[in-house]
């Protein structure tokens, strides 16, 4: 009777191990890379995603986060992402327009009134359209991370677009932001994230454009000590999926994802504009002058750059498409 009870008993556990390795077995493991430092709002609000996907599936769905360009740059991300290589990475929608030609028209200087009109745009029907625009190029974006307003910084102090000539001023790798730079009279200068602060010590490069939060973590208030909130940008970050992955998700596991992913766009907005205030107050007080600009003088000089985008009617329309957005 006793050896029947331990057969039994081995038999059961035998069957329990068995089963416990199945199931771990079916977890989905989606791996994220991005260039990001830990302590910053997107990548806490991937955490965040990571942890709502794990709570949707039971468990069956898992992204393993690699911060810093651990995997590579967001351009080496993106073609990782393109051969299935890499499942998921945040990048400025500055470096997709690579990948889509109507992202372009975020780069467009002074595109939207304010943040509640960004947020409209980004959250409507045109957003999603936005985000679905890449996937001929095996790309397909789940959701936007605010990444606020976009302005320059400097070694030296400049107020008014005539400042910034002769100047070299570091840009993503997007010719929109090239052209806009040298519409204000500025010498363009494309230079990876990672590279900029030596850049910037070096003197490759007189300044930079980008959002504070950014300006703060990245520590480039140590070199430039001149900051002109004009304000020309607002780039979202855009959180990307390559198609090689995502279409070998079941549908449920797609509505998951997604739902984990805008959940976690709604919770870094509280953290983004928290990072905004501490950023502020912090440059601040390392000694960073910080300057308001005359936004009027700025938009003029970029108005070519609208005439040039309206002689494409698809980009023509949906500029007014979102200008009509309220």
């Amino acid at each position: 009777m006793r050896i029947r009870i331990r057969s039994f008993l081995l038999c059961a556990m035998a069957v329990m191990i068995f089963v416990g390795c199945a199931e771990k077995s079916k977890t989905r493991i989606i791996k994220l890379g991005h260039g990001l430092d830990t302590s910053h709002p997107v990548h806490k609000a991937m955490v965040f995603m990571g942890e709502r996907l794990a709570e949707k599936s039971g468990g069956t769905m898992r992204i393993d986060i690699y911060p810093n360009q651990q995997l590579g740059s967001e351009r080496e991300c993106l073609e990782l992402l393109q051969i299935g290589s890499l499942g998921m990475t945040k990048v400025s929608t500055g470096v997709m327009e690579n990948f889509a030609t109507s992202l372009k028209v975020f780069g467009l200087p002074f595109l939207f009134r304010d943040r509640e009109h960004r947020f409209n745009v980004l959250e409507s029907e045109i957003g999603e359209d936005f985000l679905n625009s890449s996937i001929d190029k095996r790309l397909k974006g789940l959701t936007f991370y605010d990444a606020g307003s976009r302005s320059f910084y400097t070694k030296k102090p400049i107020e008014t677009p005539k400042d910034l000539e002769g100047l070299k001023i570091r840009v993503m790798e997007s010719q929109t932001a090239i052209n806009m730079v040298k519409n204000l009279g500025g010498s363009p200068t494309p230079i990876a994230w990672g590279e900029l602060y030596t850049a910037l010590q070096q003197g490759i490069v007189d300044g930079a454009e980008n959002n504070l939060p950014s300006f703060h973590l990245s520590r480039h208030y140590e070199v430039c000590k001149y900051y002109l909130v004009d304000e020309h940008t607002a780039l979202p970050d855009e959180l990307v999926i390559g198609t090689p992955v995502w279409n070998k998700l079941s549908g449920e596991q797609q509505t998951w994802l997604k739902e984990a992913a805008m959940e976690s766009s709604e919770y870094q907005k509280k953290l983004w504009r928290e990072a905004e205030l501490k950023a502020l107050e912090e440059i601040k007080a390392a000694g960073v002058t910080v300057i308001q600009a005359e936004k009027e003088k700025f938009r003029e000089k970029v108005q070519p750059m609208y005439d040039e985008f309206s002689k494409d009617p698809e980009m023509k329309q949906i500029i007014q498409d979102i200008q009509a957005v309220e």
